[in-house]
């Protein structure tokens, strides 16, 4: 995941929430942003 562009990796979350995959997965989308300091650009679901 580290070579997703910030943008990317944000709009891979809203993605995978509205295509309703894996919590697994999207928490994984999510430890990710949060590690770049993103998350303020997402609003969380899970």
């Amino acid at each position: 995941m580290e070579h997703l562009s910030d943008e990317l990796l944000i709009e891979s979350y809203h993605k995978a929430n509205e295509l309703h995959l894996s919590q697994e997965f999207i928490h994984l989308i999510e430890k990710e942003i949060q590690s770049r300091g993103l998350s303020h650009k997402i609003r969380y679901t899970s």
